[in-house]
């Protein structure tokens, strides 16, 4: 069985809190994009479990890959047989987009639907939040408000029909803990929430994410992107999440860019059923 884990961006993103756990508390709105890995199970005739993957490299062991932990979830709590797991990447890792996040939520979703293990979206959600705080947004996978540790959600309505996305990733990645080591608690008084229900015009005064001021310090080519994207015409960009990725949203097709040897993808921003 195949399917087709797809990225986010993050609209906007404020640290709210420390939390008791160690985790922080935070509020952003995550998009489902277009850009897509692509993620193949199938059991295993040999009774051997199997994880392979191609296309862009993964850092890090194979065996302690996110659609791994998934598997190794689920079998920990049901009855299932070995399976063969083959991932291919086209997103890129360490770029705030949620690839690795992304992996893991489908591989919960095909093994259940592949053993008929009955889960029903609450309950993959709560399997999905122990692999990774925005692993659960990957089962709904439709536009939304989180809060919480980025893994409670509430649906929202954003217009972006006719808009395209521009994402650059720079040949280097932010690491989750890099990123939060400088971050300092939000004093905003509006929320993100609030914000990305207005005209798509008023992001670019109003809608931030609180990583850009400590990252860009450290990282200014990430700054030198998002002021290129602007300068072609974007009417929105920001950096997703922790980094490294930018992305600049448009009203019509981008013009070409140069951002070599940086990674570069664009698209309709519109969400995954428009």
């Amino acid at each position: 069985m195949i399917s087709f884990p797809n990225a986010k961006i993050n609209l906007g993103l404020q640290i709210t809190g420390k939390r008791d756990d160690g985790f922080h508390n935070i509020e952003t709105v995550f998009y489902p994009i277009k850009l897509s890995d692509a993620l193949e199970i199938i059991i295993a005739t040999d009774k051997s479990f199997q994880f392979q993957n191609s296309g862009l490299i993964i850092p890090g062991d194979p065996d302690k890959n996110l659609c791994v932990d998934a598997y190794n979830l689920l079998a920990a709590d049901f009855k299932i047989p070995a399976v063969k797991i083959s991932l291919h990447k086209k997103i890129p890792t360490g770029a705030g987009l949620g690839g690795g996040s992304s992996d893991a939520a489908h591989t919960l979703i095909l093994l259940d639907k592949i053993f008929s293990l009955g889960l029903g979206q609450e309950e993959l959600k709560n399997y999905a939040r122990k692999l990774g705080s925005d692993c659960a947004f990957f089962i709904e996978n439709s536009p939304c408000y989180a809060y919480g540790r980025g893994d409670q959600f509430e649906p929202l309505e954003i217009n972006t029909r006719g808009y395209y996305i521009a994402i650059v990733k720079p040949d280097f990645s932010i690491g989750t803990q890099e990123a939060y080591s400088e971050i300092k608690v939000s004093r905003a008084n509006s929320t993100i929430k609030s914000i990305v229900t207005q005209s798509i015009n008023t992001w670019r005064t109003n809608l931030c994410n609180e990583f850009e001021s400590s990252i860009f310090n450290k990282y200014p080519e990430l700054d030198k992107i998002k002021k290129k994207l602007y300068e072609h015409g974007a009417v929105y960009a920001s950096m997703s999440g922790s980094g490294s990725a930018v992305y600049g949203i448009f009203k019509g097709k981008p013009s070409t860019m140069e951002f070599s040897p940086s990674y570069f993808y664009w698209d309709e921003v519109s969400g995954l059923d428009n």
